[in-house]
């Protein structure tokens, strides 16, 4: 299948173009002294009763008017102002840039942003009609045990999500959707390109987004909130010239705070044409920064890790997924139940975990016109989202953060991670405390001299789990040794990854894992720190780890994790 990657990139006019001789910034200004803000005239009611909820303050700074006196004596300086965003006490401006210093010298300005010129990548849009659509449909939700929390009744009532994408075409009239409409689930939408209040326009990406979180198709549901409500915002335009998309997402946050958001979904990610692989460290970011500060509102944003993971020049997450408080989800194939290549890798540039979880990336939508596959971390994302506003609305007492570790808590991985997966795919069961969450006993025999190292499996615990295709997945970074299986020499030629069996080979989607098969997952890396390497193993023998020690590997950690059972051992 060709998986076509789109990419929004900024188009300059030929003719004569306000773009060329103008361009965006951010103005932040010092302070708000002297505003009146009156937050319950502000807020939405659910918002104020989630910052109660998280001990955040109604009348927080950030959350007051930008000074218009400070956005007034601008006037004679720039061409014109854009969107006030209260968050970063600024305001948009489009100028010259022979007016910048003038501006950076008003006593009352603090900093002058240039936004960049390019717009966010969404995360994956290919598309493709499959045999296998129903059993695709159902194992998306099985894969994290969605079918406990249906039969629990849990599903999203009285959770609601905020979704920021490219448009939503359809959902006022798609039978998927007729369940939301009926129950008038859509207490908002606003297009923040046009400046209206009508969504239902423009790419069809937020239509599929939207259906891996609620849609429903002949009573089979394709996401796991469907009783949940929802705030749709158009922030990205795939099909006209023109500034970064970047303001209008900082602008929906805002908008989807102040409407009661309890969790936004995030299809997308700024990236290469903005950023440089450094930036993806948490902080540099502006929509990072952006990302952090709405958790700290008591909002769980919801990333996709990005479409970058076969791109060489890049292969990393992007923003805001690289922030420390927005969960960032990866892509895993259906077919083979490991990460797909093109999936974003972490860690973060400052070595923090990244992805956090991960879903299929694979996946069954509704589009505008027809049910569809569709491929891409966008959809990863919504499918975990949906997941995140059950097991939310499972204990409502739980903050933000206490959300986002247990979400990663319940990946089928944990305490096990690695930079592909993070903590694997998230488990209902976790939610659930009649249900068993690890094994009792250890299924790995470890064994071991001053020069050899052996994992055996114990007998009983033992099953053969090969990877389709080839036998293993892994990364290579910085050491070098035989791998058990091929007798493979990993050499240290910097960032290069060795990724098999990944192809989505089956369009009549046989063969889907709807369970976890019996991998073996390790990864060898410093006490506490950054991973060298990791891989997983389709398990054929029953030793399944013989690896030689060195001086390289002396005093390293070797975590290993199979049939739930997570093991450490210094090397």
């Amino acid at each position: 299948m060709f998986r076509h990657h789109l990419s929004i990139i900024l188009c300059f006019l030929t003719a004569f173009s306000f773009a060329q001789q103008n361009h965006k910034y951010l103005v932040i200004f010092t302070d708000k002294d002297g505003v009146e803000f009156n937050p319950h005239s502000y807020f939405d009611a659910k918002a104020i009763e989630r910052r109660q909820q998280h001990g955040y303050s109604l009348d927080h700074i950030t959350d007051k008017p930008v000074r218009q006196d400070y956005i007034s004596s601008l006037s004679l300086l720039v061409d014109s102002t854009g969107r006030a965003l209260r968050w970063h006490n600024g305001v948009v401006v489009f100028t010259d840039l022979n007016n910048i210093d003038q501006i950076k010298n008003l006593p009352h300005v603090r900093k002058v942003l240039k936004f960049g010129e390019s717009k966010a990548e969404l995360a994956g849009v290919d598309l493709e009609f499959t045999q296998g659509q129903l059993k695709l449909a159902k194992a998306q939700i099985k894969r994290m045990q969605g079918d406990l929390f249906r039969k629990a009744g849990l599903t999203g009532e009285g959770m609601r999500i905020a979704i920021l994408d490219a448009g939503f075409p359809g959902v006022d009239y798609l039978q998927a959707f007729e369940h939301i409409r009926h129950k008038k689930k859509i207490i908002a939408h606003r297009d923040f390109i046009k400046n209206k209040d009508n969504t239902y326009k423009g790419h069809t990406h937020g239509t599929m987004v939207l259906s891996n979180i609620a849609g429903m198709v002949d009573g089979i549901p394709l996401g796991m909130a469907t009783d949940a409500e929802f705030l749709l915002a158009r922030t990205e335009n795939v099909f006209s010239e023109g500034l970064s998309d970047e303001e209008n997402w900082l602008a929906a946050m805002e908008w989807a705070d102040k409407n009661g958001a309890q969790l936004i979904n995030s299809s997308l990610g700024y990236t290469k044409r903005l950023y440089f692989r450094k930036d993806m460290d948490g902080v540099s970011a502006l929509v990072t920064r952006t990302g952090n500060l709405a958790a700290s509102k008591g909002i769980l944003v919801v990333n996709s890790a990005g479409n970058e993971g076969d791109d060489v020049d890049w292969r990393t997450i992007g923003a805001p997924a690289d922030a420390d408080s927005v969960l960032a989800v990866g892509a895993i194939n259906p077919w083979t139940n490991i990460q797909a290549s093109w999936s974003s890798y972490g860690p973060s540039a400052d070595k923090r975990l990244k992805p956090n979880v991960s879903a299929f990336g694979y996946a069954m939508v509704m589009s505008k016109n027809s049910l569809q596959m569709v491929t891409g971390t966008s959809f990863a994302s919504p499918l975990t989202c949906g997941f995140a506003a059950c097991a939310w609305q499972a204990n409502r007492s739980r903050t933000v953060m206490e959300l986002f570790r247990a979400l990663e808590s319940s990946g089928e991985l944990h305490p096990y991670y690695d930079y592909a997966h993070g903590y694997g795919v998230p488990q209902a069961s976790y939610f659930f405390d009649t249900i068993p969450k690890r094994p009792i006993s250890d299924p790995l025999i470890v064994s071991y001299d001053s020069s050899q190292f052996k994992v055996n499996i114990e007998s009983v615990m033992f099953s053969r789990a090969s990877l389709p295709m080839l036998n293993y997945y892994g990364s290579k970074h910085s050491l070098d040794f035989n791998h058990p299986h091929g007798n493979e020499v990993l050499n240290t030629e910097g960032e290069a990854f060795l990724h098999y069996g990944d192809s989505h080979f089956s369009t009549s989607s046989s063969g889907i894992f709807s369970n976890s098969p019996d991998y073996f997952f390790y990864s060898i890396g410093s006490p506490g720190s950054y991973l060298d390497i990791y891989y997983v193993i389709g398990v054929e023998n029953q030793t399944v780890l013989d690896i030689p020690i060195d001086d390289s590997l002396k005093g390293k950690i070797l975590r290993m994790h199979y049939k739930g059972y997570t093991k450490e051992v210094k090397l």
